[in-house]
């Protein structure tokens, strides 16, 4: 097991508040539980600075050189943006971009149930709550899970050899750090059991600075004791499906259209379609939903959103491809990434591909992908998360 991961910074994540000093101005990072927002608060964003989608399906406005702190507190407030300026940097909360209605009332109820809670404001800006199957690495998560998927552990405890998709009614497992600890609980349940398990993570750290669940040594086991958990941990392996592009199908004979924001960046016309849309969703591969549409009307926002630079379809040559801020945003960047990554990428299947200006590689993916990283010498590809072979042959090179 490798050693815990011991933090001695502050924690620096930024917010709406907490802005981040970037190269090309202050950045502010607007946290969408869910990913969920609206066209007319996305339009009120777009009114303030230059918007990027981020990897946790969040939004950020760059280069924020002309807004007074104040004011933009004001205006993300009157946008509904901002419900609380004590837990701003904690409301971290995913979910399926395609969320049916129990999910989407787990979000809203988490995320008030969590900024009314003065002891959880304490928590860090990385940790990560999930409700239903994301791509992310969650600290804390409740997932549905039909008697289909359980089975029984030598404990005795019922563990998720699956999570799929839950009938009505089902209830949810509760995973610490991608753990199943046999917890089972009713939807009713859900937000109180996960914010008991938050309160929990709070008292166990005291003695280590972690950020993030699995970073405290047996994070999971001391969480799950705390919490009356029946089972010890037991890793769990999912691997839910990245939301898939174009047309879907919703509940009702309703429509979603899905569509890729190259890189994350978000502005011009398409910016200006998006914001005439009721609901919208952003996802963790950086791309954004328009759901609850009829068929025809679907298609209608389908080849607009095509028109405006938005792929719709699989075959786009942005699938899968992805890049930190680079310079000049970033002063730490070797490289322009996302030029480079512009003028190079073609359409290919396999991995994920991430651009990255320098080793810290902000925003990348959890799962495996092809790192693309800039050097003194030129980009570094690799393989991760096993980028070992990599490592090895330029350290022996070095010597």
């Amino acid at each position: 097991m490798p050693p815990p991961i011991r933090r001695t910074k502050v924690d620096a994540c930024p917010g709406a508040l907490r802005l981040h000093s970037a190269a090309d101005g202050p950045l502010a990072r607007v946290r969408l539980p869910g990913g969920m927002l609206t066209g007319a608060q996305l339009a009120a964003l777009g009114e303030i600075g230059p918007l990027e989608l981020t990897s946790r399906a969040n939004l950020q406005l760059r280069a924020l050189n002309d807004i007074d702190p104040t004011a933009l507190a004001a205006r993300l407030s009157a946008a509904g943006l901002l419900p609380s300026s004590t837990h701003e940097t904690v409301r971290n909360i995913a979910a399926p971009p395609l969320a049916d209605a129990t999910l989407r009332t787990l979000v809203t109820g988490l995320d008030r149930a969590l900024c009314a809670d003065p002891v959880l404001a304490a928590l860090p800006g990385r940790f990560l709550f999930a409700l239903g199957d994301v791509p992310l690495t969650a600290d804390l998560a409740a997932v549905p899970a039909s008697a289909d998927h359980i089975g029984t552990a030598p404990d005795g405890a019922t563990r998720a050899d699956h999570i799929g998709a839950a009938p009505d009614g089902a209830t949810f497992a509760i995973l610490l750090a991608g753990h199943d600890v046999g917890l089972r609980v009713p939807a009713a349940a859900v937000v109180e059991t996960l914010l008991a398990a938050a309160r929990a993570f709070l008292e166990e750290r005291a003695d280590v600075t972690a950020w993030r669940l699995h970073e405290m040594p047996d994070g999971p086991a001391r969480v799950a004791t705390k919490i009356g958990a029946p089972g010890t941990p037991e890793p769990v392996t999912r691997t839910p499906a990245p939301t898939a592009l174009g047309l879907l199908d919703q509940p009702g004979g309703l429509v979603a259209v899905s569509a890729l924001v190259p890189l994350g960046m978000l502005g011009g016309e398409a910016l200006h379609l998006l914001t005439t849309a009721r609901r919208l969703v952003v996802t963790p591969a950086r791309g954004i939903v328009v759901p609850d549409l009829a068929p025809e009307d679907a298609r209608r926002w389908q080849r607009r959103l095509e028109e405006a630079g938005l792929p719709t379809t699989a075959g786009s040559r942005w699938t899968g491809v992805t890049a930190c801020a680079g310079r000049p945003g970033c002063a730490k960047s070797l490289a322009d990434v996302r030029a480079d990554a512009a003028a190079t990428s073609t359409y290919a299947e396999g991995l994920p591909v991430h651009w990255i200006g320098c080793a810290r590689g902000c925003g990348s993916p959890s799962g495996p992908h092809v790192r693309v990283e800039a050097t003194p010498a030129g980009y570094a590809v690799t393989r991760q998360p096993t980028g070992e072979t990599f490592d090895a042959i330029a350290s022996a090179r070095r010597i």
